[in-house]
């Protein structure tokens, strides 16, 4: 079987108030990219693969001195992002050769390093029955609606929060990143759904954080520490 890991790091890291990209930050003296792939190339093995990263142009000669300097020699492939991140996704299908005759595509935030192999194999294994399977985790906050100066609150057991990585059935999320933009993608859920797709959800874990802000850094350093 056939899968490709498309792995999407186009964060430039002013949010995380970072003097360079957070992808590049070290985590337990790593940088986070790296360790995303190396979870990848684990997970993988014993499948016919291909980890594809989608970094902006601006950014690829840093990786290439962190690969040198951090001696990484996980085999991938750099393709170059867009504007947004539906573009940057599109850009690495587009540029994978045949992409829509492998069996999966798992597409994952480069910035969700804690990710474990065991998660990425449930997807894969989800994915491959159901043609889609996406992470998801309950909702643990109260959660409130807010329409002008007032709000409602909404029932939490009725919601989830979405992750990475999110796992298709390679020639039909080919197709549907062949549609049009629409404001309404937030991930590569939505782009599946709009093109007529059901999604299929599977449980997901707390540990996997997506690092966007300096104290999640902090938790993924704990996280490590204690595991």
């Amino acid at each position: 079987m056939k899968t490709i890991a498309l792995i999407v790091a186009g964060g430039s890291g002013t949010r995380f108030g970072a003097s360079q990209p957070k992808q590049f930050l070290l985590l337990s003296g790593k940088p986070l990219l790296m360790r995303t792939i190396n979870v990848f190339e684990q997970a993988l093995k014993g499948y016919e693969n291909e980890i594809v990263v989608v970094l902006p142009l601006a950014q690829q000669q840093l990786w290439r001195d962190l690969c040198d300097r951090f001696q990484f020699e996980v085999p991938h492939r750099v393709v170059t992002g867009g504007a947004s991140r539906w573009q940057s996704v599109k850009n690495g299908i587009n540029a994978i050769a045949n992409a829509k005759d492998a069996d999966l595509i798992a597409v994952h935030d480069g910035v969700r390093p804690l990710v474990t192999p065991q998660l990425i194999r449930q997807t894969l294994a989800a994915a491959t029955e159901w043609g889609s399977a996406v992470p998801v985790v309950p909702i643990n906050d109260s959660m409130r609606c807010i329409e002008g100066d007032t709000s409602t609150i909404v029932d939490r057991s009725t919601l989830r929060a979405v992750q990475t990585p999110q796992v298709f059935k390679a020639s039909d999320l080919v197709a549907a990143y062949q549609n049009p933009y629409n404001p309404s993608f937030t991930d590569d859920a939505s782009v599946w759904e709009s093109d007529g797709q059901r999604v299929h959800l599977v449980e997901g874990e707390i540990t996997n954080l997506k690092i966007t802000r300096p104290i999640d850094l902090q938790l993924a350093e704990i996280i490590l520490r204690d595991a």
